[in-house]
This record gives C-alpha cells, sequence and structure tokens, in this order.
C-alpha cells in the first residue's frame, strides 16, 4: 500500500510477499538479511482504489440501535458518532493527510526482525539535542507533528536557538507503517532496546527520551536500560501511584489513610475513572487482542468506535469539545489506523504488557537511575501529585504543572508542550 521509494513496485512487493506466505502491507525486499541494518526513504501514497473502497465500505455501514441512556454509560452515543463517520465517507480527504507525512523526512529500517518506520528531522542549529518522542493509542505519529517546528526551531516560536532538538518519531512496531511483529514479546521493554538502538544506528551519542500514554513506559524502560547515550527522559503519563494506593483503588475501597488533601483529591479522580469502566477498552485489548480484531477490523465504522471509547481520544483537547469538531486531525489517525489494517497488531501491545499502564510500578521506578522529568497536564487520566513523583523517581530533576493541556499533550497544546521539553531537559545539554 505505501512502499519505499527506492524499493520494488508494490506490485512486486506484494507478489513476492504472497510468494512466501506473508501478509503484510509493508512486505521488504525477501533477500535482505534480517540483521540489515539499512536506513531507507520512505514516501507516503495510498492507491485511489483504497480510499474508495474505504468509502464504499462506510455508505454501507449498519448502525445499531441507539442507547437506551442519556450519557455515555453504555459506551459512545450513536447521535455523536454517526455525524463523524458520515463526514469521513462524504467530506474527509486523506489526500490532505499524507503532506502532512511527506512534506517531513520520513524512514524505514529493520530492527529487530521488524520494520520501523521513523520521521526524523534535523534542526538547522548546531548543537541540538537529538530526542526520540514515542506515541501512544490509539495515537500515532499524527499527534507528535505539530510540535516538529516548535522544537526543532525554537527560535521561531518564541524559543532560544539553545533549545533546539533533533527529533526522531517512530512508529511503534504493530502501528502505522512499522511492520507487525510475527512473534511474541514486542511489549515496552523489547520496544525501548529497539529505540535504543535505532537512535545507535543514527549516529547519536547523547539524546534524550519523551512519552505519554503508552510513550511513558516505553521511556521508562529506557531509562532502566540506561542504553549508552541516553542522558535523561521526560514523561507526562508518570507511574507514580504508590503501592498501597493501587491496592485500595483493585480492592475499590476507602483510600488508604495518611494522604494529603492533593493526594486525596488524586485517588478519588483515580476511583471515579475506574469506576466510570474507563479503561474497559484496555481490559478487553489485553486479554482478546485478536477477537477485538475481528471486529474493528471489516468495518470503519466499528473502528472509529472503538477508538472514539478511548477517554483521552474522545476529549482530544482539554476544552472537552466533541471530536467532531475537529474531525480532520481525528479522522487522519483513524484513517492511519484503517489503511495500514493495524487495528490488531496495534491491540496486541496491550496483551504484551499484562499489566495496567496506570498500576503502581513503584519497583521498576525505582530502578530508574538517569534523571527523570514530568509535567503534570490537567486534562491527565490522573494528575500525579509531586509528592507521589518524588517517591517514585529518586533522580526527579523537573516537575511542573501547566494549566491546559491532556492526555494527547503534544496533539492538545504543541507550543506549550513543546516549551515543557525545553525547560524539562535544559540542565541535561
Amino acid at each position: 500500500m505505501m512502499a519505499p521509494s527506492s524499493h520494488l513496485s508494490r506490485r512486486d512487493l506484494l507478489a513476492a510477499s504472497a510468494a512466501a506466505g506473508a501478509l503484510s502491507l509493508f512486505p521488504t525486499d525477501l533477500a535482505k538479511a534480517a540483521d540489515d541494518t539499512t536506513i531507507r526513504p520512505f514516501t507516503v501514497h495510498v492507491p485511489q482504489a483504497e480510499l474508495d473502497e474505504l468509502r464504499r465500505r462506510i455508505a454501507a455501514t449498519r448502525w445499531p440501535d441507539q442507547e437506551t441512556v442519556n450519557d455515555k454509560s453504555q459506551g459512545i452515543q450513536l447521535a455523536k458518532i454517526k455525524p463523524l463517520v458520515e463526514y469521513w465517507g462524504t467530506g474527509y480527504d486523506w489526500r490532505k493527510a499524507e503532506p502532512k507525512l511527506n512534506a517531513l523526512p520520513q524512514f524505514m529500517t529493520r530492527i529487530d526482525g521488524v520494520d520501523i518506520h521513523f520521521v526524523h528531522v534535523r534542526s538547522k542549529h548546531p548543537n541540538a539535542l537529538p530526542l526520540i518522542m514515542t506515541h501512544g493509542w490509539p495515537g500515532s505519529v499524527f499527534e507528535l507533528l505539530k510540535t516538529v517546528g516548535p522544537l526543532t526551531d525554537p527560535t521561531a516560536h518564541g524559543g532560544r536557538a539553545e533549545d533546539a532538538f533533533d527529533l526522531v518519531l517512530p512508529s511503534m512496531p504493530g502501528y502505522g507503517f512499522s511492520g507487525k511483529p510475527t512473534d511474541t514479546g514486542w511489549g515496552p521493554e523489547r520496544i525501548a532496546r529497539a529505540w535504543a538502538e535505532l537512535m545507535k544506528r543514527l549516529g547519536y551519542t547523547r539524546y534524550v527520551a519523551q512519552g505519554g500514554d503508552w510513550g511513558s513506559p516505553v521511556s521508562s524502560a529506557m531509562a532502566r536500560h540506561a542504553p549508552t547515550g541516553l542522558l535523561g527522559i521526560h514523561i507526562n503519563l508518570p507511574a507514580t501511584i504508590p503501592p498501597e494506593v493501587d491496592q485500595a483503588l483493585a480492592a475499590g475501597g476507602p483510600a488508604p489513610a495518611g494522604l494529603s488533601e492533593k493526594e486525596r483529591a488524586t485517588f478519588d479522580e483515580l476511583s471515579a475513572f475506574s469506576k466510570m469502566g474507563n479503561r474497559s477498552y484496555a481490559v478487553m485489548m489485553g486479554t482478546r487482542p485478536q477477537t477485538i480484531g475481528f471486529a474493528i477490523t471489516d468495518t470503519p465504522a466499528g473502528l472509529a468506535a472503538w477508538m472514539l471509547g478511548h477517554p483521552g481520544f474522545a476529549k482530544w483537547t482539554y476544552s472537552h469539545s466533541d471530536p467532531e469538531k475537529t474531525p480532520d486531525e481525528v479522522l487522519d489517525d483513524i484513517s492511519l489506523y484503517w489503511l495500514t489494517n493495524s487495528a490488531t497488531s496495534a491491540a496486541r501491545l496491550y496483551w504484551e504488557n499484562k499489566s495496567n499502564i496506570l498500576s503502581a510500578t513503584a519497583e521498576k521506578a525505582a530502578e530508574i537511575s538517569l534523571p527523570v522529568a514530568i509535567t503534570v497536564f490537567p486534562g491527565e487520566v490522573y494528575r500525579a501529585p509531586e509528592t507521589w513523583a518524588r517517591r517514585a523517581y529518586r533522580k526527579l530533576i523537573y516537575f511542573h504543572e501547566v494549566d491546559k493541556g491532556g492526555h494527547f499533550a503534544a496533539w492538545e497544546q504543541p507550543e506549550l508542550f513543546s516549551a515543557e521539553l525545553r525547560a524539562a531537559f535544559r540542565s541535561l545539554r
């Protein structure tokens, strides 16, 4: 579907893939060795037939009957999802999404048997600090694109030249244009090792890492591994929930004794979040990703509804606007999952992780000896108190609470997000 610009034609690639019994949207040259370290240019162009087929499927959607409640307690509401999907099939134009990616240098390289797609933008400013950022689910590299300008060219966005970054934005294995793993074990730890190899392959000997959502456990795993050259990490979904708090939440019991007013407010926030069933999507993908895949791979409307079940995605701006108010940006991301047929392979990350991203990871956090920086955004799943953060990370070099932004902070507030990264990593340059 989207072939590297310097490789065989799509027809030749698909023929070679079929002959080998492979099912991949991005089949590689079968003559290449599994340990090939070549970095190949990559360009996105979806055949028109694929876009026509998407519209045909949307037009043929069989809608469920309307929910019997006046809220979201039964899931995404028909009146919310239907206009968005109908616009997807009539007014939305994927051809406007492709230039957003193709305007940036994109590449593909094979790491640990999987093709990894990444955007790599070098700053024009000397001594820019290399930064690798990891997206989440149901996000993609699209959620990070608005930060490219502010981070690589800070002088054009109110910053200083000495705060510039070189950016590396990879698509996680099984997501977007990256290849789909054919074996198990591709959880945050293995992705972290792949990212360290990617930065080494690009020639970086000093760099930092950042992540929210799944990017947080991936970046944290990188910090635990402490590969040569990694100076520190910034995360905006920190693993700071203390064990006793996590146990109380899991049991559905009262808050532990001794919590401060702010800690108690965070406990109540987490408790309400859990009781509302906001993580039901994660439980299902963590236990039956393949079953879910059958349901969301065959119908665009089903895929859109499933992805919009993510509370941070459905309200992807802190203003809690409905996705219909920013339909093109939301649909760029959903279309990427559809056109790369990556809904199932992406969901398997939850199965691989075997645990709740928000669960207490005090022991793992204690293993991190590298500097850690944290920004708390008010619309996040939970607002980590500084007391919990300092308890979790022994070398916390930066902690800041900002007044706007949510779970997809880089997408929602790119200028603020970029300013936070400049401040967070300033001491590590």
